[in-house]
């Protein structure tokens, strides 16, 4: 039986919804080989070469699910290399009231979505106090990953 709220409609409790129930820093690195040396040269602005990748895997025989974005840039300035960070940022989700149909979406989509404001700070804070610029990601488009993702897939299938 399904509760009803006040309005006559499905209550919050029926509603398909994500909960976060755990956030956090798995992995992060970061190197700066040029310390003494690369935030001295500002004439050349540096080339930026960012990595995205998103994974998900179910966590026992629960419905919740740990979701790490790794998000991974190098910096150089000729054929100096400024630094190299790396951050795997993780959470854990669990659905409720969620089609088993939406769940991969939801897991690829949003749950990175929901981690990526927390990823771009980080990563802006390490190379801060590396010596340079705040590296500031761009916003990510989640769901274009994920139909490039799925194209892949369907080509590798046939």
């Amino acid at each position: 039986m399904s509760s009803l709220s006040p309005e006559g409609g499905p209550s919050a409790n029926d509603s398909p919804h994500i909960r976060v129930l755990a956030q956090y820093v798995k992995d992060l690195s970061f190197e700066n080989p040029t310390a003494a040396t690369g935030t001295q040269r500002q004439d050349i602005a540096p080339a930026i070469d960012m990595g995205i990748d998103v994974n998900a895997r179910p966590l026992g025989e629960g419905d919740a699910y740990e979701v790490d974005l790794r998000i991974g840039a190098k910096a150089t300035r000729g054929d100096d290399v400024m630094f190299i960070t790396e951050l795997v940022y993780s959470g854990v989700f669990q659905f409720v009231n969620v089609a088993q149909e939406d769940v991969e979406p939801l897991l690829l989509i949003e749950c990175p979505r929901l981690l990526f404001p927390f990823s771009r700070r980080m990563l802006a804070e390490v190379t801060r106090e590396g010596g340079y610029p705040p590296l500031l990601v761009d916003p990510i488009d989640f769901a274009a990953l994920y139909r490039a993702q799925l194209r892949e897939r369907q080509q590798r299938a046939t």
